[in-house]
Protein backbone atom coordinates (compact mmCIF):
# COMPACT_ATOMS: atom_id res chain seq x y z
CA UNK A 1 0.00 0.00 0.00
CA UNK A 2 2.69 2.26 0.83
CA UNK A 3 4.16 1.38 -2.75
CA UNK A 4 1.53 2.74 -4.19
CA UNK A 5 0.75 5.64 -2.75
CA UNK A 6 4.38 6.59 -3.52
CA UNK A 7 3.87 5.69 -6.99
CA UNK A 8 0.57 8.32 -6.83
CA UNK A 9 2.26 10.79 -5.39
CA UNK A 10 5.00 10.52 -8.46
CA UNK A 11 2.07 11.18 -11.40
CA UNK A 12 0.93 14.42 -12.25
CA UNK A 13 -2.37 15.93 -10.64
CA UNK A 14 -5.02 16.72 -13.28
CA UNK A 15 -6.99 19.32 -12.48
CA UNK A 16 -10.73 19.35 -12.47
CA UNK A 17 -13.88 22.04 -12.72
CA UNK A 18 -15.45 23.31 -10.33
CA UNK A 19 -18.77 21.49 -9.40
CA UNK A 20 -21.38 23.30 -12.05
CA UNK A 21 -18.79 24.31 -14.74
CA UNK A 22 -18.97 22.09 -18.16
CA UNK A 23 -16.48 20.21 -17.94
CA UNK A 24 -15.26 20.93 -21.75
CA UNK A 25 -14.74 25.06 -20.49
CA UNK A 26 -11.66 26.42 -20.58
CA UNK A 27 -9.01 28.42 -18.18
CA UNK A 28 -12.33 30.80 -16.74
CA UNK A 29 -12.73 29.62 -13.36
CA UNK A 30 -9.18 27.88 -13.44
CA UNK A 31 -6.85 28.24 -10.15
CA UNK A 32 -3.64 30.06 -10.60
CA UNK A 33 -0.49 27.98 -11.28
CA UNK A 34 0.04 26.10 -7.86
CA UNK A 35 -2.91 26.94 -5.90
CA UNK A 36 -5.25 23.72 -5.06
CA UNK A 37 -8.82 24.01 -5.66
CA UNK A 38 -10.33 24.99 -2.20
CA UNK A 39 -12.40 22.17 -0.49
CA UNK A 40 -15.25 23.90 -0.01
CA UNK A 41 -15.55 24.82 -3.59
CA UNK A 42 -15.04 21.47 -4.94
CA UNK A 43 -17.88 19.36 -2.91
CA UNK A 44 -20.23 22.62 -3.86
CA UNK A 45 -23.33 20.97 -4.64
CA UNK A 46 -21.61 17.13 -4.06
CA UNK A 47 -21.96 14.54 -1.73
CA UNK A 48 -19.27 12.42 -0.51
CA UNK A 49 -19.86 8.40 -0.88
CA UNK A 50 -19.35 6.68 2.48
CA UNK A 51 -19.45 3.10 2.69
CA UNK A 52 -22.03 0.93 3.28
CA UNK A 53 -21.11 -0.27 6.48
CA UNK A 54 -20.24 3.55 7.72
CA UNK A 55 -16.65 3.04 7.64
CA UNK A 56 -13.75 5.86 6.89
CA UNK A 57 -13.04 6.00 2.88
CA UNK A 58 -9.65 3.54 2.24
CA UNK A 59 -6.75 5.57 1.25
CA UNK A 60 -6.76 5.01 -2.04
CA UNK A 61 -9.70 7.31 -2.29
CA UNK A 62 -7.61 10.62 -1.26
CA UNK A 63 -4.36 12.58 -1.69
CA UNK A 64 -2.91 15.24 -0.19
CA UNK A 65 -4.41 17.58 -2.55
CA UNK A 66 -7.84 16.56 -0.82
CA UNK A 67 -8.99 17.81 -4.26
CA UNK A 68 -12.45 15.80 -5.16
CA UNK A 69 -13.25 14.14 -9.16
CA UNK A 70 -16.24 12.47 -10.10
CA UNK A 71 -16.72 9.50 -12.54
CA UNK A 72 -17.60 12.44 -15.26
CA UNK A 73 -14.44 14.32 -14.60
CA UNK A 74 -12.38 10.94 -14.72
CA UNK A 75 -13.62 9.87 -17.82
CA UNK A 76 -13.48 13.73 -19.47
CA UNK A 77 -9.68 13.29 -18.17
CA UNK A 78 -9.18 9.92 -19.10
CA UNK A 79 -10.23 10.78 -22.67
CA UNK A 80 -10.50 8.57 -25.76
CA UNK A 81 -8.06 5.68 -26.65
CA UNK A 82 -7.20 1.83 -26.28
CA UNK A 83 -10.25 1.35 -24.18
CA UNK A 84 -12.95 3.05 -25.87
CA UNK A 85 -11.78 1.28 -29.24
CA UNK A 86 -12.03 -1.69 -27.70
CA UNK A 87 -15.63 -0.84 -26.39
CA UNK A 88 -16.65 -0.02 -29.65
CA UNK A 89 -15.81 -3.21 -31.12
CA UNK A 90 -17.71 -5.66 -28.07
CA UNK A 91 -20.77 -3.69 -28.15
CA UNK A 92 -21.27 -2.91 -31.68
CA UNK A 93 -21.01 -7.03 -32.04
CA UNK A 94 -23.83 -6.86 -29.81
CA UNK A 95 -25.53 -4.00 -31.89
CA UNK A 96 -24.35 -6.10 -35.22
CA UNK A 97 -26.09 -9.42 -33.52
CA UNK A 98 -29.68 -7.54 -32.92
CA UNK A 99 -29.61 -6.11 -36.30
CA UNK A 100 -29.23 -9.48 -37.69
CA UNK A 101 -32.25 -11.05 -36.18
CA UNK A 102 -34.31 -8.06 -37.86
CA UNK A 103 -33.08 -8.28 -41.09
CA UNK A 104 -33.59 -11.79 -41.27
CA UNK A 105 -37.46 -11.12 -41.05
CA UNK A 106 -37.68 -9.41 -44.64
CA UNK A 107 -35.66 -13.08 -45.81
CA UNK A 108 -37.81 -15.15 -43.44
CA UNK A 109 -41.35 -14.42 -44.28
CA UNK A 110 -41.25 -15.17 -48.36
CA UNK A 111 -39.34 -18.51 -47.30
CA UNK A 112 -42.37 -19.68 -44.73
CA UNK A 113 -44.93 -17.83 -46.98
CA UNK A 114 -44.45 -20.55 -49.62
CA UNK A 115 -43.14 -23.48 -47.50
CA UNK A 116 -45.72 -24.08 -44.99
CA UNK A 117 -48.23 -22.30 -47.59
CA UNK A 118 -49.41 -19.62 -45.04
CA UNK A 119 -51.82 -16.62 -46.05
CA UNK A 120 -50.52 -13.28 -46.05
CA UNK A 121 -51.83 -12.30 -43.24
CA UNK A 122 -49.96 -15.23 -40.89
CA UNK A 123 -46.52 -13.99 -42.10
CA UNK A 124 -47.26 -9.69 -41.34
CA UNK A 125 -47.64 -11.65 -37.66
CA UNK A 126 -44.68 -13.41 -37.43
CA UNK A 127 -43.55 -10.12 -38.19
CA UNK A 128 -45.47 -8.12 -35.59
CA UNK A 129 -44.56 -10.35 -33.11
CA UNK A 130 -40.79 -9.65 -33.07
CA UNK A 131 -41.51 -5.86 -32.76
CA UNK A 132 -44.39 -6.68 -29.85
CA UNK A 133 -42.32 -8.24 -27.82
CA UNK A 134 -39.60 -5.24 -27.99
CA UNK A 135 -42.25 -3.13 -27.42
CA UNK A 136 -43.34 -5.34 -24.28
CA UNK A 137 -39.45 -6.04 -22.85
CA UNK A 138 -38.02 -1.95 -23.12
CA UNK A 139 -38.65 -0.82 -20.31
CA UNK A 140 -38.16 -4.09 -18.25
CA UNK A 141 -34.88 -4.03 -19.66
CA UNK A 142 -34.13 -0.76 -18.50
CA UNK A 143 -35.59 -1.36 -15.08
CA UNK A 144 -32.63 -4.71 -15.04
CA UNK A 145 -30.29 -2.79 -16.09
CA UNK A 146 -30.90 -0.23 -13.15
CA UNK A 147 -31.01 -2.39 -9.97
CA UNK A 148 -28.19 -4.94 -11.57
CA UNK A 149 -26.29 -3.40 -13.68
CA UNK A 150 -25.90 -2.34 -17.43
CA UNK A 151 -23.18 -5.66 -17.85
CA UNK A 152 -25.57 -7.90 -16.07
CA UNK A 153 -28.88 -6.92 -18.61
CA UNK A 154 -26.74 -6.63 -21.48
CA UNK A 155 -25.57 -10.36 -21.21
CA UNK A 156 -29.28 -11.58 -19.96
CA UNK A 157 -30.64 -9.90 -23.04
CA UNK A 158 -28.23 -11.28 -25.36
CA UNK A 159 -28.41 -14.74 -24.11
CA UNK A 160 -31.93 -14.76 -24.17
CA UNK A 161 -31.96 -13.91 -27.52
CA UNK A 162 -29.26 -16.28 -28.54
CA UNK A 163 -31.22 -19.26 -26.59
CA UNK A 164 -34.68 -18.42 -28.43
CA UNK A 165 -32.75 -17.47 -31.87
CA UNK A 166 -31.31 -21.06 -32.32
CA UNK A 167 -34.89 -22.28 -30.70
CA UNK A 168 -36.88 -20.28 -33.50
CA UNK A 169 -34.55 -22.96 -36.06
CA UNK A 170 -36.24 -26.08 -34.31
CA UNK A 171 -39.38 -24.72 -34.91
CA UNK A 172 -42.36 -27.86 -36.21
CA UNK A 173 -45.39 -25.98 -36.87
CA UNK A 174 -46.38 -22.14 -37.63
CA UNK A 175 -47.49 -21.50 -33.55
CA UNK A 176 -44.57 -22.95 -32.44
CA UNK A 177 -42.53 -20.00 -34.55
CA UNK A 178 -44.90 -17.34 -33.63
CA UNK A 179 -43.96 -17.78 -30.45
CA UNK A 180 -39.90 -18.16 -30.52
CA UNK A 181 -39.90 -15.17 -32.21
CA UNK A 182 -42.02 -13.29 -30.09
CA UNK A 183 -39.26 -14.15 -27.47
CA UNK A 184 -36.47 -12.98 -29.82
CA UNK A 185 -37.95 -9.51 -30.07
CA UNK A 186 -38.38 -9.51 -26.16
CA UNK A 187 -34.79 -9.95 -26.12
CA UNK A 188 -33.93 -8.12 -28.60
CA UNK A 189 -35.86 -5.42 -26.90
CA UNK A 190 -32.64 -5.06 -24.35
CA UNK A 191 -30.36 -4.22 -27.40
CA UNK A 192 -30.51 -0.47 -26.32
CA UNK A 193 -28.59 -1.31 -23.51
CA UNK A 194 -24.95 -1.57 -25.51
CA UNK A 195 -25.67 2.12 -26.21
CA UNK A 196 -25.81 3.01 -22.70
CA UNK A 197 -23.38 1.20 -21.42
CA UNK A 198 -20.67 2.76 -24.19
CA UNK A 199 -21.99 6.42 -23.93
CA UNK A 200 -20.90 6.19 -20.22
CA UNK A 201 -17.24 5.25 -20.90
CA UNK A 202 -17.11 8.45 -23.92
CA UNK A 203 -15.80 12.12 -22.90
CA UNK A 204 -18.32 14.33 -23.98
CA UNK A 205 -17.13 16.02 -26.97
CA UNK A 206 -16.96 12.42 -28.15
CA UNK A 207 -20.08 11.43 -27.46
CA UNK A 208 -22.20 12.62 -30.24
CA UNK A 209 -19.84 10.77 -33.02
CA UNK A 210 -19.39 7.51 -31.39
CA UNK A 211 -22.43 6.90 -30.89
CA UNK A 212 -23.28 7.65 -34.52
CA UNK A 213 -20.22 5.89 -35.93
CA UNK A 214 -21.77 2.64 -33.65
CA UNK A 215 -23.95 2.67 -36.04
CA UNK A 216 -22.16 1.46 -38.60
CA UNK A 217 -22.44 -2.15 -36.71
CA UNK A 218 -26.06 -1.74 -37.48
CA UNK A 219 -25.55 -1.68 -41.08
CA UNK A 220 -22.66 -4.19 -40.85
CA UNK A 221 -25.50 -6.58 -39.06
CA UNK A 222 -27.51 -6.05 -41.75
CA UNK A 223 -25.40 -6.42 -44.51
CA UNK A 224 -23.70 -9.50 -43.06
CA UNK A 225 -27.38 -11.45 -42.90
CA UNK A 226 -27.98 -10.71 -46.79
CA UNK A 227 -24.33 -12.37 -47.10
CA UNK A 228 -25.51 -15.10 -45.24
CA UNK A 229 -29.08 -15.82 -46.62
CA UNK A 230 -27.07 -15.97 -49.99
CA UNK A 231 -24.79 -18.57 -49.10
CA UNK A 232 -27.19 -20.72 -47.07
CA UNK A 233 -30.44 -20.69 -48.33
CA UNK A 234 -30.20 -22.10 -51.70
CA UNK A 235 -28.04 -25.21 -50.27
CA UNK A 236 -28.72 -25.89 -46.34
CA UNK A 237 -32.51 -23.51 -45.81
CA UNK A 238 -34.13 -21.83 -43.49
CA UNK A 239 -33.24 -23.41 -40.10
CA UNK A 240 -29.59 -23.08 -40.86
CA UNK A 241 -29.71 -19.54 -41.48
CA UNK A 242 -32.04 -18.84 -38.20
CA UNK A 243 -29.19 -20.95 -36.12
CA UNK A 244 -25.98 -19.28 -37.70
CA UNK A 245 -27.89 -15.88 -37.17
CA UNK A 246 -26.87 -16.39 -33.69
CA UNK A 247 -22.97 -16.90 -33.74
CA UNK A 248 -22.39 -13.13 -33.12
CA UNK A 249 -24.32 -13.37 -29.87
CA UNK A 250 -21.96 -16.04 -28.75
CA UNK A 251 -19.14 -14.73 -29.71
CA UNK A 252 -20.60 -11.59 -27.92
CA UNK A 253 -21.69 -13.57 -24.94
CA UNK A 254 -17.80 -15.51 -24.72
CA UNK A 255 -16.50 -12.12 -24.40
CA UNK A 256 -18.01 -10.57 -21.95
CA UNK A 257 -15.60 -11.15 -19.11
CA UNK A 258 -13.96 -8.27 -20.61
CA UNK A 259 -16.60 -6.19 -20.60
CA UNK A 260 -16.85 -3.61 -17.76
CA UNK A 261 -19.50 -2.58 -15.46
CA UNK A 262 -20.58 0.77 -15.41
CA UNK A 263 -18.34 2.78 -13.16
CA UNK A 264 -21.43 5.51 -12.84
CA UNK A 265 -24.03 2.71 -11.75
CA UNK A 266 -20.68 1.30 -9.16
CA UNK A 267 -20.28 4.67 -7.69
CA UNK A 268 -24.70 5.12 -7.57
CA UNK A 269 -24.88 1.60 -5.68
CA UNK A 270 -22.01 2.67 -3.73
CA UNK A 271 -19.71 0.31 -4.48
CA UNK A 272 -16.82 2.83 -4.80
CA UNK A 273 -13.41 0.46 -4.91
CA UNK A 274 -15.02 -1.61 -7.87
CA UNK A 275 -15.76 1.91 -9.61
CA UNK A 276 -11.91 3.13 -8.86
CA UNK A 277 -10.87 0.07 -10.00
CA UNK A 278 -12.59 0.39 -13.84
CA UNK A 279 -11.27 3.73 -13.96
CA UNK A 280 -7.93 2.97 -13.31
CA UNK A 281 -8.26 0.18 -15.92
CA UNK A 282 -9.45 2.50 -18.37
CA UNK A 283 -6.41 4.69 -17.69
CA UNK A 284 -3.54 2.08 -17.67
CA UNK A 285 -5.32 0.75 -21.21
CA UNK A 286 -5.05 4.08 -22.50
CA UNK A 287 -1.65 5.35 -20.88
CA UNK A 288 -2.82 8.13 -18.91
CA UNK A 289 -2.17 8.97 -15.45
CA UNK A 290 -4.95 8.36 -13.16
CA UNK A 291 -6.65 11.31 -11.43
CA UNK A 292 -6.08 11.99 -7.82
CA UNK A 293 -8.56 12.86 -5.63
CA UNK A 294 -11.46 11.32 -3.77
CA UNK A 295 -14.08 9.99 -5.55
CA UNK A 296 -17.46 11.78 -4.92
CA UNK A 297 -21.04 11.57 -6.58
CA UNK A 298 -23.37 14.61 -7.60
CA UNK A 299 -26.41 14.61 -5.31
CA UNK A 300 -29.09 12.39 -7.01
CA UNK A 301 -32.44 13.99 -7.87
CA UNK A 302 -35.49 12.63 -8.52
CA UNK A 303 -36.31 10.60 -11.80
CA UNK A 304 -37.74 11.54 -14.64
CA UNK A 305 -41.66 10.88 -14.83
CA UNK A 306 -43.72 10.62 -17.41
CA UNK A 307 -46.11 13.75 -16.61
CA UNK A 308 -42.66 16.01 -17.16
CA UNK A 309 -42.69 14.92 -20.95
CA UNK A 310 -45.81 16.74 -21.07
CA UNK A 311 -44.70 20.13 -18.87
CA UNK A 312 -45.29 23.72 -20.93
CA UNK A 313 -41.40 23.70 -21.29
CA UNK A 314 -41.72 20.13 -23.37
CA UNK A 315 -45.45 19.65 -24.50
CA UNK A 316 -44.89 21.12 -28.43
CA UNK A 317 -41.68 19.23 -28.58
CA UNK A 318 -42.50 15.89 -27.12
CA UNK A 319 -45.33 15.68 -29.53
CA UNK A 320 -43.68 16.78 -32.83
CA UNK A 321 -40.88 13.94 -31.58
CA UNK A 322 -43.47 11.24 -31.15
CA UNK A 323 -44.53 11.63 -34.59
CA UNK A 324 -41.30 11.88 -36.02
CA UNK A 325 -39.99 8.71 -34.17
CA UNK A 326 -43.37 6.78 -35.33
CA UNK A 327 -43.11 8.28 -38.99
CA UNK A 328 -39.26 7.07 -39.39
CA UNK A 329 -39.83 3.96 -37.73
CA UNK A 330 -42.92 2.90 -40.12
CA UNK A 331 -40.94 3.99 -42.84
CA UNK A 332 -37.64 2.28 -42.24
CA UNK A 333 -39.49 -0.95 -40.93
CA UNK A 334 -42.11 -0.73 -43.62
CA UNK A 335 -39.37 0.04 -46.72
CA UNK A 336 -37.10 -2.99 -45.22
CA UNK A 337 -40.01 -5.85 -45.63
CA UNK A 338 -41.63 -4.38 -48.77
CA UNK A 339 -38.43 -4.17 -50.77
CA UNK A 340 -38.37 -8.10 -51.30
CA UNK A 341 -41.84 -7.89 -51.99
CA UNK A 342 -41.17 -5.26 -54.50
CA UNK A 343 -38.43 -7.06 -56.29
CA UNK A 344 -40.54 -10.15 -56.97
CA UNK A 345 -42.99 -8.15 -58.54
CA UNK A 346 -40.99 -5.65 -60.87
CA UNK A 347 -41.57 -7.85 -63.55
CA UNK A 348 -44.93 -7.52 -63.61
CA UNK A 349 -45.80 -4.27 -62.18
CA UNK A 350 -47.09 -3.04 -65.44
CA UNK A 351 -50.42 -4.42 -66.53
CA UNK A 352 -51.93 -3.31 -69.93
CA UNK A 353 -55.25 -1.46 -70.99
CA UNK A 354 -56.17 -4.43 -72.76
CA UNK A 355 -56.30 -7.44 -70.08
CA UNK A 356 -57.10 -6.50 -66.55
CA UNK A 357 -54.75 -8.13 -63.81
CA UNK A 358 -55.95 -11.08 -62.34
CA UNK A 359 -57.23 -11.20 -58.20
CA UNK A 360 -54.16 -14.06 -56.87
CA UNK A 361 -54.82 -16.17 -54.15
CA UNK A 362 -53.34 -15.06 -50.95
CA UNK A 363 -51.58 -18.44 -50.59
CA UNK A 364 -49.71 -17.85 -53.75
CA UNK A 365 -45.81 -17.32 -53.44
CA UNK A 366 -42.96 -16.82 -55.00
CA UNK A 367 -39.50 -17.78 -52.95
CA UNK A 368 -36.70 -15.26 -53.71
CA UNK A 369 -34.07 -16.08 -55.86
CA UNK A 370 -30.81 -15.13 -56.97
CA UNK A 371 -31.24 -11.81 -58.14
CA UNK A 372 -33.53 -10.68 -55.36
CA UNK A 373 -30.92 -11.69 -52.96
CA UNK A 374 -28.25 -9.45 -55.04
CA UNK A 375 -30.87 -6.47 -54.96
CA UNK A 376 -31.54 -6.93 -51.72
CA UNK A 377 -27.76 -6.52 -50.65
CA UNK A 378 -27.07 -3.68 -52.76
CA UNK A 379 -30.20 -1.65 -50.95
CA UNK A 380 -29.19 -2.74 -47.77
CA UNK A 381 -25.36 -1.60 -48.44
CA UNK A 382 -26.89 2.00 -48.84
CA UNK A 383 -26.81 2.25 -44.62
CA UNK A 384 -23.57 2.97 -44.71
CA UNK A 385 -23.70 6.11 -46.99
CA UNK A 386 -26.75 7.22 -45.11
CA UNK A 387 -25.00 7.51 -41.97
CA UNK A 388 -21.65 8.95 -43.01
CA UNK A 389 -23.91 11.51 -45.13
CA UNK A 390 -25.57 12.04 -41.79
CA UNK A 391 -22.32 12.43 -39.93
CA UNK A 392 -21.34 15.58 -42.08
CA UNK A 393 -24.59 17.06 -42.13
CA UNK A 394 -25.35 17.11 -38.53
CA UNK A 395 -22.94 19.45 -37.35
CA UNK A 396 -22.75 21.85 -40.47
CA UNK A 397 -26.44 22.03 -41.06
CA UNK A 398 -27.88 20.98 -37.64
CA UNK A 399 -30.41 18.36 -35.99
CA UNK A 400 -33.20 19.64 -37.16
CA UNK A 401 -32.21 20.78 -40.85
CA UNK A 402 -30.03 17.18 -41.16
CA UNK A 403 -33.31 14.80 -40.16
CA UNK A 404 -35.87 17.20 -42.41
CA UNK A 405 -33.07 16.54 -45.19
CA UNK A 406 -33.17 13.43 -44.74
CA UNK A 407 -36.93 12.78 -44.68
CA UNK A 408 -37.18 14.88 -48.00
CA UNK A 409 -35.38 13.20 -49.83
CA UNK A 410 -36.92 10.04 -48.91
CA UNK A 411 -40.06 10.91 -49.65
CA UNK A 412 -39.27 12.10 -53.40
CA UNK A 413 -37.43 8.91 -54.28
CA UNK A 414 -40.65 7.11 -53.15
CA UNK A 415 -42.87 8.69 -55.42
CA UNK A 416 -41.23 7.46 -58.74
CA UNK A 417 -42.29 3.46 -57.26
CA UNK A 418 -45.93 4.39 -57.82
CA UNK A 419 -45.33 4.22 -61.41
CA UNK A 420 -43.74 1.27 -63.52
CA UNK A 421 -40.00 1.42 -63.57
CA UNK A 422 -37.53 -0.74 -64.17
CA UNK A 423 -35.49 -2.80 -61.77
CA UNK A 424 -32.51 -1.06 -62.07
CA UNK A 425 -34.39 2.35 -61.62
CA UNK A 426 -35.76 0.78 -58.67
CA UNK A 427 -33.10 -0.46 -56.95
CA UNK A 428 -31.30 3.11 -57.36
CA UNK A 429 -34.44 4.53 -55.79
CA UNK A 430 -34.45 2.21 -52.90
CA UNK A 431 -30.89 2.34 -52.46
CA UNK A 432 -31.20 6.41 -52.21
CA UNK A 433 -34.49 6.30 -49.99
CA UNK A 434 -33.35 3.73 -47.20
CA UNK A 435 -30.00 5.82 -46.93
CA UNK A 436 -31.91 8.93 -46.13
CA UNK A 437 -34.20 7.33 -43.97
CA UNK A 438 -31.32 5.71 -42.17
CA UNK A 439 -29.98 8.92 -41.63
CA UNK A 440 -32.61 10.05 -40.40
CA UNK A 441 -33.16 7.51 -37.90
CA UNK A 442 -29.45 8.26 -36.30
CA UNK A 443 -30.44 12.13 -36.41
CA UNK A 444 -33.45 11.72 -34.11
CA UNK A 445 -31.37 9.32 -31.73
CA UNK A 446 -28.98 11.99 -31.76
CA UNK A 447 -31.50 14.82 -31.51
CA UNK A 448 -33.52 13.73 -28.78
CA UNK A 449 -31.71 13.48 -25.98
CA UNK A 450 -30.28 16.38 -26.39
CA UNK A 451 -32.82 18.22 -26.73
CA UNK A 452 -34.69 16.73 -23.66
CA UNK A 453 -33.55 17.03 -19.68
CA UNK A 454 -31.22 15.42 -18.51
CA UNK A 455 -33.87 13.81 -15.33
CA UNK A 456 -35.86 12.09 -18.23
CA UNK A 457 -33.55 11.04 -21.10
CA UNK A 458 -34.20 7.18 -20.43
CA UNK A 459 -37.20 7.93 -19.83
CA UNK A 460 -37.95 9.77 -23.08
CA UNK A 461 -36.09 7.60 -25.01
CA UNK A 462 -38.11 4.33 -23.64
CA UNK A 463 -41.04 6.48 -24.56
CA UNK A 464 -40.11 7.26 -27.90
CA UNK A 465 -38.52 3.55 -28.82
CA UNK A 466 -42.36 1.94 -28.04
CA UNK A 467 -43.51 4.32 -30.79
CA UNK A 468 -41.11 3.01 -33.16
CA UNK A 469 -42.23 -0.40 -32.24
CA UNK A 470 -45.68 0.79 -32.46
CA UNK A 471 -44.76 2.05 -35.86
CA UNK A 472 -43.06 -1.45 -37.18
CA UNK A 473 -46.36 -3.15 -35.66
CA UNK A 474 -48.20 -0.98 -37.76
CA UNK A 475 -46.35 -1.66 -40.92
CA UNK A 476 -46.21 -5.08 -41.20
CA UNK A 477 -49.92 -5.25 -39.72
CA UNK A 478 -51.73 -3.36 -42.43
CA UNK A 479 -55.05 -5.12 -42.99
CA UNK A 480 -54.60 -5.33 -47.34
CA UNK A 481 -52.22 -7.78 -48.17
CA UNK A 482 -50.88 -6.75 -52.01
CA UNK A 483 -48.54 -9.08 -52.75
CA UNK A 484 -49.33 -10.56 -56.10
CA UNK A 485 -51.88 -7.86 -57.86
CA UNK A 486 -50.90 -5.82 -60.34
CA UNK A 487 -51.38 -1.74 -60.43
CA UNK A 488 -54.87 -1.27 -62.59
CA UNK A 489 -57.54 0.85 -62.52
CA UNK A 490 -61.11 -0.13 -60.77
CA UNK A 491 -64.15 0.81 -59.82
CA UNK A 492 -65.26 0.84 -56.05
CA UNK A 493 -67.75 -2.41 -56.66
CA UNK A 494 -65.06 -3.93 -58.36
CA UNK A 495 -62.23 -3.18 -55.97
CA UNK A 496 -64.85 -4.32 -52.73
CA UNK A 497 -64.72 -7.76 -55.02
CA UNK A 498 -61.08 -8.27 -55.48
CA UNK A 499 -60.32 -7.55 -51.35
CA UNK A 500 -63.38 -10.59 -50.91
CA UNK A 501 -61.90 -13.32 -53.30
CA UNK A 502 -65.12 -13.03 -55.53
CA UNK A 503 -64.13 -12.98 -59.61
CA UNK A 504 -65.66 -10.80 -61.51
CA UNK A 505 -66.60 -12.78 -64.20
CA UNK A 506 -66.07 -16.87 -64.58
CA UNK A 507 -62.85 -16.04 -66.50
CA UNK A 508 -61.24 -14.86 -63.66
CA UNK A 509 -60.66 -17.10 -61.10
CA UNK A 510 -57.71 -16.99 -59.48
CA UNK A 511 -54.19 -19.15 -60.41
CA UNK A 512 -51.34 -20.22 -58.30
CA UNK A 513 -47.82 -19.82 -60.09
CA UNK A 514 -48.03 -23.14 -61.40
CA UNK A 515 -51.18 -22.65 -63.39
CA UNK A 516 -53.43 -24.89 -60.75
CA UNK A 517 -56.87 -23.66 -60.02
CA UNK A 518 -57.03 -22.88 -56.08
Amino acid sequence: MDDDLFQLRQLPVVKFRHTGDHPCSGGEGESPPGQPYGLAAELRGLESLALGDGAPVPREFANPTDDTFMVEDAVEAIGFGTFQWKLSILTGLAWMADAMEMMILSILGPQLHCEWKLPGLQVALLTSAVFIGMMISSSLWGNISDKYGRKTGLKLSVLWTMFYGVMSAFAPVYGWMLVLRALVGFGIGGAPQSVTLYAEFLPMRSRATCILLIEIFWALGTVFEVLLAILVMPTLGWRWLLALSTVPLLIFACLCFWLPESARYDVLTGNQEMALATLKRIAAENGVPMPLGKLVAARQESRGKFQDLFSPRFRCTTVLLWFIWFSNAFSYYGLVLLTPELFQESVSCGVSQDRRAEPRCSLECKALNSDDYKDLLWTTLSEFPGLLVTLWAIDRLGRRKTMALCFFIYSLCLIPLYACVGRTSMTVLIFIARAFIAGGFQAAYVYTPEVMMESSVHLTLSVYCCCCLLAAVASCALPIETTGRGLQESSQREWGQEMMGQPQSPAGVPRSSSGSQN
